[in-house]
């Protein structure tokens, strides 16, 4: 039986992690105050600690949301007025490349665990997008079948009436009132 690490044991479900990803500039990111929550440190403490290895926070590892972006965010998940009143400054957000710089200068065995759970996370979010756009290309595929079939399907039941015409055409040209010479009299 394979031994459970400690850091193992800490690890919250991935639904409680993945709450806390939000799309931002089109990237899936995650925020300054959730990660210092997930990770049991003040988001102060947290901060200072990126800002002392800044030169690992490149812009597409962290950014700083704009106002705009801010405000959509707080609508978003409807912020009370108490919490609101806690955020003086603009919040970092960090993509799935900076989170996993984070383990480099956060290094508690809850930030480890922590750094654990996200990755697997942002990874199940990654196979669930995956799996959506393959369903969605097998249904464009039985679409454009099923488009094919109609007008292949159109196009059978035209001939079958043409056939159905054709033959009611020769029966009525079989039935036609003779005129002329008639051998049988």
């Amino acid at each position: 039986m394979a031994k459970t690490k400690k850091s193992d044991k800490q690890i919250i479900p991935n639904e409680i992690v993945v709450n806390k990803i939000y799309i931002i500039r089109g990237m899936k990111v995650m925020l300054d105050r959730d990660l210092a929550a997930l990770y049991e440190v003040e988001t102060r403490v947290f901060n200072q600690a990126v800002k002392r290895n800044i030169e690992r926070f490149p812009d597409d590892f962290m950014f700083q949301l704009s106002k705009q972006e801010f405000e959509n965010w707080k609508s978003q998940i409807v912020i009370s007025n108490s919490e609101k009143m806690g955020l003086r400054k603009l919040p970092f957000a960090f993509t799935e490349q900076g989170i996993a710089m984070l383990s480099g200068i956060i290094n508690s065995e809850k930030a480890i665990a922590m750094n654990i759970a996200i990755m697997r996370a942002f990874v199940e979010m990654r196979r669930m997008a995956l799996n959506n756009k393959l369903i969605a290309d097998k249904l464009n595929k039985i679409e454009e079948k099923l488009g094919s079939h109609d007008n292949q399907l159109k196009q059978i039941y035209q001939a079958i009436e043409d056939l159905l015409e054709e033959k009611l055409v020769q029966k009525d040209w079989n039935n036609r009132k003779r005129i002329g010479f008639r051998p049988d009299e």
